[in-house]
């Protein structure tokens, strides 16, 4: 995966189902390993194909790799990005997202936790950025 900032992207229900998939599994993926993993779904290789070209063009996933797949190569896939940044990015690129709307979305977040040493690592953050404005 890589660590530079990706250019903004949203992804559709289909593609997002794919990514999902690939930060499940942790390693790269062919077309065929994702459709032997969604048993689910009745994509067939084409439809698979022209998701996965889309999600290349959008620099959400990038080619890993090539295995053999009968007489074949097939390309591998892995995303571009975690799904932590996928959220984050989607949450910052909000047209409702504002500075004004951090506290909120915070609180909402920080409501959930129950862990204190991750509480404790939040205050860190804030403190070292208030650091970096000074």
């Amino acid at each position: 995966m890589k660590n530079s900032k990706p250019r903004y992207f949203r992804l559709t229900k289909s593609e997002n189902e794919i990514m999902e998939l690939m930060w499940k599994e942790g390693h790269p993926l062919s077309r065929s390993e994702i459709i032997e993993l969604t048993p689910e779904r009745t994509w067939k290789p084409s439809s698979i194909h022209i998701l996965l070209n889309s999600m290349l063009d959008k620099n959400a996933i990038e080619v890993a790799g090539f295995v053999q797949s009968t007489k074949n190569y097939a390309r591998t896939f892995m995303p571009c990005v975690s799904a932590d940044n996928y959220a984050v990015m989607q949450i910052k690129n909000s047209p409702v997202f504002t500075q004004q709307s951090v506290p909120n979305l915070l609180s909402a977040l920080v409501e959930d936790v129950t862990a204190p040493a991750i509480l404790d690592q939040l205050e860190q953050i804030v403190q070292s950025r208030k650091q970096e404005l000074a």
